[in-house]
């Protein structure tokens, strides 16, 4: 009883018409409608398990699921397991039933990482020949087709001719008797072709009258030409409808013959309806699933940002004003938690957000938090929130708290609830002098009882109000540490200030209290955890209109020791709205930063990739080179190969080799300019004197030479010289120097020849001829001939059974002075000789 009235103070069933207005069917809307909640945590955590993978799904999805066709045909299988017979539109109901449903499992089926989902459809059977078998005999207006059976095809077309011959004879009369008849129509009286006629001239048309009009002017009369065609007309008719009828029995027998499957058929399609709906209704509030935590890990309940989903609903359909959430972070250890503060401060809402999203999570729909949603799976979930006072029950509004919460003992009681007797049983009214009868837990009951603590959630507003305050304090102290020993979690909203005392001498009690604006003198709705909140009723009371004097008159009989604990709450929530100010900030740097280091990781990114993007088109570019220039030196000794080889042969070979190197290879950055050393012979500038003059000798230690122009001679130094192209000479020393240097490096260019990068070119020497000889032996020679070549070698096996070849490969391949092995040029010897490329 009291988990119904817990379901009703949180307004579950409102939730559930929400819920409803994202169902396909009419039995998924009715599903919602009366969502049953799950008693073991593994099926709630299948139902979630379904709305994610549906979730998923529908994301996948561009239309999302599609349940057109799908219809409540559970009335027509009870009638059809009865023998009754089923209408045509029922029975088409059926088959596009089955024909939806199939839709659904092709397009589970495609998913195949949906595992729930295709366990759940593993065993459905929509019998397509059942339903074709429907189609061709049912046509899209639940009528029986002609293409049913034979008989009923060859009746209709004999009603068809009958009644053209009814209808002719009919419109003969009506050319005949056109004054006698009120207008030229023909129709029907009871299944009988029939004509308007006039009432005077009813003797003009003989036959027999079925129908008069309102005023009596006009006769409805079946006349007597067609009177035995209308009779054979009828037993046609009836022969149709038993045709009709014996065709819709026999359909029904075959949906009799499957009922049980098809009742499967259609559970399933509502399972995936309802799960459908769980996943668009959250996608809706942005919800997101919940995981639940399991208590003896000593995991926190993590609900950060939740929502009140009605009152979300209400902002969004009903122009209600912006939903303010909390965050709900519960440590492990935490029994109770006591939250305090003004009145219409939020208290209520947070009792009620946290029991929806308690229960949302159980039958599998997400809950509108931030990820990660982190709760307990309770076992009940259950309530005492709201005023009970009932004239007509005779209750107070402390006697209806005590009276529910009492409930709510017994509920969490090991041996089962226990009925109460009904108040005022003993006769007589229940007053509040009568309170102390009702049926409270004693102190042994309170403090006594072990065993086992119930995953419950107990939600209590307003505990202990509604009589004398000592007194409901101290019952609230009690009950409270009662349900910290027999319910896992228990939230509490109070005006007793000695409740928030309770956190100080056990630590499984925690404050909490709701923010209030004391600038705007208003409450923020926002959830403060750590610390005890203010009632500010004085606040509230002169915020709402009352007098001022009254009010002032009531902040003087508030005690000291009350304001000196009101003005330290009031430093805690400034130094806390402080640090948050600072958190805030210090969050909004670290975005930033986060920001930054996104952006210039993006920019490193891009530069490597476009570094890596250069070095790979530059390394195409130089292999591309390098192909070009190996099929330019290839034809120049193709050509060294053709005929005789002669020294101007080599030498043209040697030319092109060195306009291949010129073109291909990269030069030299240019060498710095050295001094001018002027030497005899050479001609050189005298700006001083603004002639010019041939060196007769060269420089002496002085650093002076002996020049002429014209007939005179004379002595000049070096610094008064330059080159005729503006150089100026260097000094004797360095002079000496590199002229020694150029006479050593021209006396070693005579005695070492400067090496010259040309192509290998076949010779005797460097080609080994192995034909006619065996593997071994030719092993022999091939290895002493490896051994003494500088450069690749050209060896000739011929073709033959082509043993020769193999085995000269396979000993190249794996002798280690062998770099590569190849195929020769077809002019030089083709696949008969291979050059083998030593390191």
């Amino acid at each position: 009883m009291i988990q119904s009235e817990t379901l009703e103070l949180l307004e579950w069933h409102r939730l559930c018409q929400h819920l409803s207005t994202f169902a396909a069917t009419k039995l998924g809307l009715i599903a919602a409608c009366h969502l049953p909640i799950p008693n073991s945590q593994r099926e709630s955590e299948q139902l979630l398990a379904q709305t994610k993978e549906v979730y998923q799904l529908e994301t996948r999805l561009n239309t999302g699921l599609s349940f057109e066709g799908i219809q409540d045909i559970g009335d027509s299988l009870e009638r059809a397991e009865l023998q009754g017979v089923l209408a045509g539109d029922e029975l088409l109901a059926i088959a596009t039933t089955l024909a939806g449903t199939r839709n659904l499992r092709r397009i589970i089926d495609n998913q195949p990482d949906l595992l729930i989902l295709n366990q759940l459809i593993a065993d459905l059977r929509t019998y397509p020949e059942l339903e074709q078998e429907i189609h061709r005999c049912i046509d899209e207006r639940g009528q029986v087709s002609d293409r049913a059976s034979p008989t009923l095809s060859g009746i209709r077309e004999s009603l068809g001719q009958l009644r053209y011959q009814i209808t002719r004879k009919l419109q003969g009369i009506l050319q005949r008797q056109a004054g006698a008849v009120q207008e030229q129509l023909i129709t029907q009286r009871s299944d009988r072709y029939v004509l308007p006629v006039k009432a005077p001239q009813k003797d003009a048309i003989p036959g027999i009258v079925h129908d008069t009009s309102t005023s009596g002017a006009t006769l409805y009369i079946e006349p007597n030409a067609i009177v035995p065609l209308g009779n054979q007309l009828r037993q046609l008719v009836r022969r149709e409808q038993v045709e009709e009828e014996a065709i819709r029995r026999l359909l029904t027998q075959q949906v009799a013959a499957v009922k049980s499957d098809l009742e499967r058929l259609l559970a399933i399609a509502t399972t995936l309806d309802l799960a459908t709906a769980k996943a668009r209704y959250s996608l809706w509030l942005k919800a997101n699933p919940p995981r639940f935590i399991d208590w003896e890990k000593n995991e926190s309940i993590t609900l950060r940002q939740l929502h009140h989903p009605l009152l979300v609903w209400q902002c969004q359909h009903e122009q209600g004003t912006r939903v303010i959430p909390v965050d709900l972070l519960i440590q492990p250890h935490i029994r109770v938690v006591t939250i305090t503060g003004p009145n219409t401060g939020g208290k209520t809402v947070t009792l009620k957000t946290l029991g929806l999203a308690a229960l949302m999570a159980k039958v599998g729909l997400f809950v509108p938090a931030r990820e990660p949603v982190e709760i307990p799976w309770f076992d009940f979930v259950l309530a005492d929130i709201g005023d009970e006072q009932s004239l007509q029950q005779s209750l107070s509004t402390f006697s209806g708290h005590i009276r529910r919460i009492s409930r709510i003992l017994n509920a969490l009681d090991r041996d089962g609830e226990r009925d109460l007797p009904a108040i005022g049983q003993s006769g007589g009214s229940v007053g509040e002098d009568s309170e102390s009868s009702l049926l409270i837990p004693d102190d042994s009951t309170l403090l006594g009882s072990t065993g086992r603590t119930p995953h419950s959630l107990v939600l209590l507003d307003e505990v202990g109000a509604g009589t004398d305050p000592v007194e409901g304090s101290a019952l609230a102290i009690a009950l409270l540490k009662y349900l910290s020993e027999h319910a896992q979690l228990t939230i509490a909203t109070t005006h007793f200030g000695e409740l928030k005392a309770l956190k100080y001498d056990d630590q499984r009690f925690e404050n909490a209290s709701v923010e209030f604006n004391e600038s705007t003198l208003s409450p923020t709705y926002r959830l403060l955890w750590g610390i005890p909140g203010r009632s500010n009723a004085l606040t509230i009371a002169r915020r709402l209109g009352l007098k001022r004097e009254v009010v002032e008159q009531a902040k003087t009989h508030v005690g000291g020791a009350t304001d000196e604990v009101n003005q330290v709450i009031a430093g805690l929530e400034e130094q806390r709205r402080r640090q948050e100010t600072k958190a805030a900030k210090a969050q909004e740097l670290l975005q930033q930063a986060e920001k930054f280091y996104k952006e210039v990781s993006e920019k490193a990114t891009s530069l490597q990739e476009r570094e890596s993007a250069l070095r790979a088109s530059q390394e195409v570019a130089v292999q591309q080179v390098i192909a070009q220039a190996k099929g330019e030196v290839a034809s120049v000794i193709r050509r060294l190969q053709q005929g005789t080889p002669t020294a101007q042969n080599a030498q043209q070979a040697t030319n092109a080799l060195n306009q291949i190197s010129e073109q291909f290879i990269p030069q030299a950055p240019p060498k710095p300019k050295i001094g001018f050393v002027p030497k005899v012979g050479d001609r050189v500038s005298i700006p001083k004197l603004g002639q010019t003059a041939e060196v007769l000798t060269a420089s002496n230690d002085d650093g002076e030479i002996t020049v002429r122009f014209g007939l005179m001679k004379m002595t000049v130094k070096l610094n008064d010289v330059e080159s005729l192209d503006g150089r100026k000479p260097e000094f004797v020393k360095e002079q000496k120097s590199r002229a020694t240097d150029e006479q050593r490096s021209r006396a070693e260019s005579k005695t070492i020849p400067t090496p010259q990068s040309s192509p290998a070119i076949r010779t005797s020497k460097n080609t080994v001829d192995l034909r006619g000889r065996r593997v071994a032996d030719a092993e022999l020679v091939l290895d002493k001939a490896i051994s003494e070549a500088t450069g690749p070698i050209w060896i000739i096996h011929g073709h033959g059974t082509g043993k020769l070849r193999q085995g000269i490969h396979a000993f190249l391949q794996q002798h280690p002075q062998v770099n590569r092995y190849e195929a020769a040029e077809p002019a030089d010897g083709g696949t008969g000789v291979t050059i083998a490329h030593i390191k």
